[in-house]
């Protein structure tokens, strides 16, 4: 199929693309935007190639871009080229990358997730802002992790925002979304261990220190949201709760920091 030119604002196809950045759209058409050759070429990796390849007119060649041009190609999608002022326009950026990218997006259900495959996984309960979310995918990506699991309310993790904090670990990672009445019963359920997995979380409410916890795989690191952290019947639902010392006048972390310290943590534990 040839590449598609694109010249004008008004163009349907270019309505389509900036509809993407809202939500409302996104889930009404089960499609993303990701932006950047080396997030695209990560997805390409990782089995997932965009539907639409939307191309900078003036871009340099790059052996990456043939590559992720041929696999769309191979894959029946579509390539589109444009000028740098349409790409600024359909992913919001002043300075956008020379290339983005449609996806469609996939399921988020528990039962895709496979526990067994990972000693580590991460949960976030009602975080709010994208940039901690995608932080989070990123540590998960670092850590070896099976992926993160989104508890409750949290941020959209195929916004434009988070996609692109995550640096390419959304398609590295396995993705999940549930509530927590519905988490909690799938994670004692299921085989591995004698709980399905081992819940655990910072707080001060009968906590031992982070750095002597007993850790036991899979683990599932548990953290809050941003402003109110855990609610106090979720930490009470844990199977170990930690406490990492604060030595300044702060008396909290980041909530995505903290869960990178306990990621390393129990990495180092469970070795």
């Amino acid at each position: 199929m040839p590449r598609r030119q694109i010249t004008g604002f008004s163009n349907p196809t270019v309505k389509y693309l900036r509809s993407l950045r809202e939500k409302k759209h996104r889930k009404a058409a089960g499609k993303f935007l990701a932006e950047g050759l080396r997030l695209l070429t990560d997805a390409r990796e990782c089995g997932r190639v965009p539907e639409i390849l939307v191309m900078a007119e003036d871009r340099d060649p790059h052996p990456l871009l043939d590559a992720l041009e041929a696999a769309v190609e191979a894959e029946g999608g579509e390539v589109i080229e444009t000028s740098d002022d349409i790409l600024a326009k359909i992913t919001g950026k002043s300075n956008p990358q020379t290339v983005a990218g449609v996806f469609g997006e996939w399921d988020t259900s528990l039962k895709a997730l496979d526990r067994n495959s990972a000693k580590i996984w991460l949960v976030a309960q009602a975080l709010r802002d994208p940039g901690n979310l995608g932080t989070m995918l990123r540590t998960g990506d670092a850590v070896g992790a099976g992926g993160l699991i989104l508890i409750d309310d949290c941020a959209d993790p195929f916004s434009v925002e988070a996609v692109r904090a995550s640096m390419g670990a959304v398609f590295t990672q396995q993705l999940a979304m549930a509530r927590w009445e519905v988490f909690l019963p799938w994670l004692r359920s299921g085989p591995g261990s004698e709980h399905g997995g081992q819940l655990v979380a910072a707080s001060l409410r009968d906590a031992v220190p982070y750095r002597s916890a007993p850790y036991v795989g899979p683990c599932f690191i548990l953290v809050g949201n941003e402003s109110q952290g855990l609610p106090e019947d979720y930490e009470l639902a844990c199977d170990l709760r930690v406490t990492m010392p604060m030595m300044g006048r702060a008396d909290s972390l980041n909530a995505a920091v903290a869960g990178a310290v306990l990621a390393y943590e129990v990495l180092a534990s469970l070795g």
